[in-house]
């Protein structure tokens, strides 16, 4: 065998060496740009921010500031039994993104600072890495575009691309709270949607099955409008085999 040819081996043996050593590791994507995308303390509690992930459509560096897991962490140890379980959720949201081969995220050392609001600190930030920003606040949303901070807003996107419902369609809803009128109890679809369901503000922690009667859109996103279906001995009964 001449050098040429003993080259050319040890060249191959290496490059075969270096495709086995790959075998059975998780691919990461590779960032080829160098934008940011700040998530603030709604964009984490609601979660859909995973699911946008794992389809492979965040590019984006995603920050998260020290502030909002500190602030996170304050709602988590709180007395109100919604907003702890809803902290905790998004804390739990912090840690999948993290472990996402998927994602790149990086917390960042902005800590709290007393008597500057959270939302104010977040605009700040955007503006200092150059970032957009994440988020489900509407009133933020508004505040962070007159600051020239492009927003991303997941209500925004779930709006665009998720069908209209339509007037007759019947679905089953829980009711989580009193409407603006006596009579009327509130649910969300599964997409976050409100839903105003008239009849049922004796409903509250049930889920009932309802019709949708009509639905508008809003700058906060859609609202549908539904009544509540009287139970039958078939629904009682569907509803208890689940």
């Amino acid at each position: 065998m001449n050098k040429i040819d003993l080259l050319q081996t040890v060249l191959l043996l290496i490059v075969l060496y270096m495709l086995v050593r790959q075998q059975g590791k998780t691919p990461v994507l590779k960032r080829t740009n160098n934008k940011k995308l700040l998530l603030d303390t709604c964009a984490l509690i609601d979660g859909r921010i995973l699911e946008i992930a794992d389809a492979g459509f965040v590019s984006s560096q995603l920050v998260i500031p020290q502030f909002i897991i500190h602030e996170l962490q304050l709602l988590a140890d709180g007395t109100d039994a919604h907003k702890r379980e809803r902290a905790r959720f998004g804390l739990d949201v912090v840690q999948a993104l993290q472990s996402n081969p998927r994602c790149d995220v990086v917390i960042s050392n902005e800590a709290p600072q007393k008597n500057v609001p959270t939302d104010d600190m977040l605009v700040l930030t955007a503006k200092k890495l150059s970032a957009d920003l994440c988020t489900t606040d509407y009133n933020l949303n508004k505040v962070a575009t007159i600051e020239g901070v492009t927003v991303l807003n997941v209500n925004e996107l779930s709006n665009a691309i998720r069908p209209i419902a339509l007037p007759g369609e019947r679905k089953q809803v829980k009711i989580v709270q009193k409407g603006s009128n006596k009579d009327q109890g509130v649910g969300y679809s599964e997409d976050g949607s409100m839903i105003v369901v008239e009849g049922a503000s004796r409903a509250i922690g049930k889920t009932i099955d309802v019709e949708i009667s009509r639905f508008i859109q809003t700058d906060a996103g859609k609202m549908m409008f539904a009544t509540k279906i009287p139970s039958s001995p078939s629904n009682r009964s569907r509803r208890s085999s689940k």
